[in-house]
């Protein structure tokens, strides 16, 4: 694709005029400086738009204000500041290289491209961000957003999911960056992204690339971007067994690679498809807890997951002697102290719901 010179440059100027003049979202990592801060914002936001990630970048922010404090932190503590924004994987990304970089880098941010994409759970588009934002180096961000303000505006119709696609997208936003300030230049069409070129309902009257956007002149902004491949979700079937032992309630700590790895659940049950009580009785896995009760039904629920649908069904049973060795892969914990621990949130729902939180 040859895009004329012209057209970049009315793109970069106007683009920086707007975030100058008429850019008026305010965020608190948005004029921020500290490396630290800004990678731990980046993070956050991987897993959720702005307004939903802010009060988790508050929170952490108070209980660790420097990457020291974070790299000190116990790990169940740090995974409840975390509970509910899912991929917890990246939440052990996180503490580990907080602390290696504590530990081996003397609590020193890498301050160039290089050091910061070596670093554990960082690929390019978090690395460019935190280079530009921290440090004013001239990389440019590409993600969501940008591939949508980019499709848009230049006409762009090759997949951005494809290997063309994201070598296209992100040779052009290089070209495209105002290397004066690639700060500014970075924010304001993340910006733009997030605020007026959205998915749906774009404010196109608002837009300062309007005059010269092919997809608002020839029709084509919900066409743009173009995806090829079709996302394939699975639906998962979790059966949970509130098992209660007077005051307490025996709960698990997932392992393994799956999701949610070390949150604590409920007993849990999964099957391949919906099951009644009747059928959940006869599974081996609940005949192995050896009780002569009948489980209640509680409740149903379901979590949307980027691969994966959870329908959950939320069952109590009392247990008088526990002491079968089905329990030994997890304890018992007393209601009080359940909030001390991490749990996904389709539990933290139930839970709170229930009134045990």
């Amino acid at each position: 694709m040859e895009t004329p010179n012209a057209q970049k440059r009315f793109f970069t100027k106007q683009l920086i005029n707007w975030h100058h003049t008429d850019n008026n979202r305010q965020l608190p990592w948005k004029s921020e400086k500290d490396p630290y801060k800004i990678w731990l914002s980046e993070i956050i936001l991987q897993q959720t738009r702005a307004q939903q990630g802010l009060p988790y970048y508050l929170n952490f922010t108070k209980a660790y204000p420097t990457i020291r404090k974070m790299a000190a932190a116990n790990d169940e503590d740090v995974y409840r500041i975390w509970q509910g924004l899912g991929y917890y994987n990246r939440c052990r990304n996180m503490l580990a290289t907080a602390r290696y970089i504590s530990n081996e880098l003397n609590g020193k941010f890498p301050d160039t491209h290089e050091g910061i994409i070596a670093l554990k759970g960082i690929g390019p588009y978090t690395a460019a961000a935190i280079a530009s934002f921290a440090y004013g180096l001239p990389h440019a961000v590409v993600d969501g957003n940008v591939y949508r303000v980019l499709a848009r505006f230049f006409g762009i119709d090759t997949p951005s999911d494809g290997t063309a696609g994201k070598k296209l997208f992100h040779s052009l936003a290089q070209e495209l960056l105002y290397k004066e300030d690639s700060a500014a230049y970075n924010q304001a069409i993340m910006d733009l992204g997030a605020t007026v070129c959205t998915p749906q309902k774009p404010l196109c009257d608002s837009c300062p690339l309007q005059k010269q956007c092919i997809a608002y002149k020839q029709d084509m902004i919900a066409l743009l971007p173009v995806r090829a491949k079709k996302l394939k979700v699975k639906d998962r079937h979790f059966n949970y067994l509130l098992l209660t032992n007077e005051d307490r309630i025996w709960v698990h700590k997932r392992e393994g690679k799956d999701i949610w790895h070390n949150l604590h659940e409920l007993y849990l049950i999964e099957t391949d498809k919906p099951v009644g009580i009747v059928e959940l009785q006869k599974i081996a896995a609940y005949k192995a807890l050896a009780i002569n009760g009948k489980p209640t039904l509680i409740e149903g629920m379901k979590q949307q997951l980027t691969h994966q649908t959870i329908h959950s069904k939320f069952y109590s049973l009392a247990i008088g002697k526990p002491d079968a060795a089905v329990f030994e892969d997890g304890k018992w914990v007393y209601i009080k102290d359940l909030k001390k621990l991490a749990f996904p949130k389709t539990i933290v729902s139930f839970l709170e719901k229930n009134f045990y939180f």
